[in-house]
């Protein structure tokens, strides 16, 4: 932070040019502050200068029209607007540094903003006006039980309604493999033919598999299974100490390639639809390079959620990876042998602290109100941990050195390349999606050769893909790009591209089922003549591990 700040100043104090505009545009706006302040108190009516961004509702209830409070929001928004320019546009700093200093200065706003304080909000003064403080107290005792569950290790308030088995990850099926990684579930058959060519997906390790199995009503698993899809799923291990030296091969080995495998052994000679989420989607994109190098052709196609294969604009997770940074984490993993799963949690949420903190904070410390946990939100509150050398090496040759896309990534001592599996791919990005931009999981188009079908969905990293039919508010764009047709940007595509209503889920699914052979007899649940009997039933036991 020092070194952002102290080169930003350093380059904003030889830049008399950016000075005369800041200097100005403070004059301009102070001025449009105050008339707004003298108009506003004889007309209410009186339009506002400064408006908030896109998506931030801090400032949406009426009682931000009223004085003082409209001055005090127009007087924050104002900050927001300077600082903008502020730290933006000045020749000279570095791209990363001017990205840190405009997200610091974002992050000091935010904590800043009246909305967060009772004495500045009139949502809050209301509340404790109508309810006596009440809503104070209630407010309290929620911020004593969220400690006294931080400090016990347990769930958030309402987590406890969704039970591993019980209420969530319920879809019928049986564990068929096990190693000291993962445990592969085969589902249940619901239809009585179904397509020869099973689905294997490839969960985020960061978090527990069942995002794609939550509530039978918004579970992907559940929605192949009943359109006659065989699928499969890995259930990762949650790592301790022990693991600390598991690295990026041993999870496309122990993980994609042992599941592979194994589904060969359970359903004899027909290819595999592979699909990745997260990280998850990173893995599978090695995985299918690899096998595309060693001439093994047992997959029919690449499915992509909210993955990313080339970082060069991985978004503001970049903010924080720099080798310095890398060696802080790794230090701080020695001892464990693993990150812990809050220190991520934390990153995650920093990156949008308007929604995850300081929103949060307000409604449920001040206003004293509990929003009421679902299957999604009990989730997110189910992380996993991850191993020492994996993280790191993740960290390094992709985030830092781009080793994927740039030819230097190495499997079995050789390097691989993501163009070499000339497989039908179908990838999805989320437009509000702050781990993996969609931007930057559109730059699949670069560096594949292969058919690409891309989907830009309504919502963010989890709610976009958790997009059931039927679910309220959800839209999508979807276009495919033959082999050989000319690259258009993701700004030209998301322009030329319709939007369609609802969920994308019906889009995947037939493009699975024009990619595969109908009318096949379900295949057995796990081979025990191969070695391979049911373990136990679905959702098995790694998923329960803490």
């Amino acid at each position: 932070m020092a070194d952002t700040q102290a080169d930003w100043l350093a380059h904003l104090a030889m830049s008399p040019g950016k000075q005369i505009g800041l200097l100005e545009q403070a004059a301009r706006d102070v001025t449009r502050l105050a008339l707004y302040a003298l108009q506003s108190t004889f007309d209410r009516e009186t339009p506002a200068p400064f408006a908030p961004a896109h998506g931030d509702r801090r400032f949406a209830d009426e009682g931000w029209r009223q004085w003082p409070y409209n001055l005090l929001a127009q007087s924050f928004l104002l900050a927001e607007d300077w600082w903008r320019e502020a730290t933006t546009g000045i020749e000279g700093v570095e791209r990363l540094s001017q990205a840190r200093m405009a997200f610091m200065a974002r992050q000091r706003l935010d904590a800043l903003s009246p909305s967060n304080f009772l004495w500045t909000s009139p949502e809050i003064a209301r509340s404790t006006l109508e309810s006596g403080g009440l809503n104070l107290l209630a407010g309290a005792q929620n911020l004593a039980e969220d400690a006294r569950r931080l400090l016990a290790g347990e769930p958030p308030a309402g987590a406890e309604a969704f039970r591993i088995g019980e209420t969530v990850a319920v879809t019928p099926g049986k564990v068929v493999f096990r190693n000291r990684l993962i445990e592969l579930i085969q589902y249940a058959p619901v239809t009585e033919t179904v397509q020869a060519e099973p689905v294997l997906i490839v969960p985020a390790w960061i978090m527990k598999y069942y995002i794609l199995d939550l509530s039978p009503g918004n579970s992907l698993v559940r929605y192949l299974a009943e359109r006659g899809h065989t699928v499969f799923m890995i259930s990762w291990r949650n790592p301790t100490a022990e693991d600390r030296d598991l690295g990026m091969e041993d999870y496309r080995k122990l993980g994609v390639m042992a599941a592979m495998d194994a589904i060969s052994a359970i359903v004899s000679g027909r290819k595999v639809h592979l699909a990745g989420y997260c990280l998850g989607g990173t893995l599978a994109m090695i995985a299918a390079a690899t096998m595309g190098r060693d001439r093994d052709e047992r997959l029919a196609s690449l499915t992509l959620f909210a993955a990313q294969g080339d970082f060069s604009e991985a978004g503001e997770l970049m903010l924080f990876i720099d080798e310095g940074e890398v060696a802080y984490l790794e230090a701080m993993m020695w001892d464990r042998g693993y990150l812990d799963t809050s220190q991520m949690s934390g990153a995650f949420q920093i990156l949008r602290s308007n929604d995850l903190v300081w929103s949060r904070a307000v409604r449920e410390y001040l206003l004293g109100e509990r929003a009421p946990m679902t299957d999604l939100m009990a989730w997110n509150a189910d992380a996993t941990r991850m191993p020492y050398r994996m993280h790191s090496e993740y960290l390094r040759r992709l985030f830092l050195r781009n080793d994927l896309t740039g030819g230097r990534y190495e499997a079995d001592g050789r390097p691989v390349w993501v163009s070499d599996p000339f497989l039908p791919i179908f990838a999805v990005g989320t437009e509000a999606d702050h781990v993996a931009p969609w931007r930057s999981v559109y730059k699949v188009h670069l560096v594949v050769n292969s058919e690409v079908t891309f989907v830009l969905t309504s919502g963010g990293h989890n709610a976009g893909i958790v997009s059931e039919p039927g679910h309220p508010h959800r839209s999508y764009r979807v276009a495919t790009r033959p082999p050989g047709e000319p690259y258009a940007d993701a700004d030209e595509w998301q322009a030329r591209t319709p939007v369609k209503q609802g969920s994308w889920w019906p889009e995947w699914q037939a493009w699975l089922a024009a990619r595969s052979t109908p009318g096949a007899e379900p295949p057995p649940i796990g081979t025990p003549e191969k070695g391979l009997p049911p373990l136990g039933d679905a959702p098995g036991t790694y998923v329960l591990q803490r």
